[in-house]
């Protein structure tokens, strides 16, 4: 059974897989549909800026496995 820590950690990390993926398919319907491009008038920026969301969730994952997992003992042969 997991540790309130653990839980907490596990949970932090879907959400944040979560956001990663709501914006990858922001970026891919931007990219594929032309319904998308006609909504946003600077596709660029749009872009842009589902990006700068993506490279954040993603820095949070990474901080989390940065400071707050312990690192898995080494297996034995």
């Amino acid at each position: 059974m997991q540790n309130l820590k653990d839980r907490i950690l596990s949970a932090s990390e879907l959400h944040f897989q979560a956001h990663i993926e709501t914006h990858k398919i922001n970026v891919e319907v931007l990219l594929e549909s032309h319904v998308g491009v006609a909504e946003h008038p600077d596709i660029m920026e749009t872009i842009e800026k589902e990006l700068a969301l993506i490279a954040e969730y993603e820095d949070k994952l990474e901080m989390i496995n940065k400071h707050f997992k312990t690192p898995a003992a080494p297996r034995l042969p």
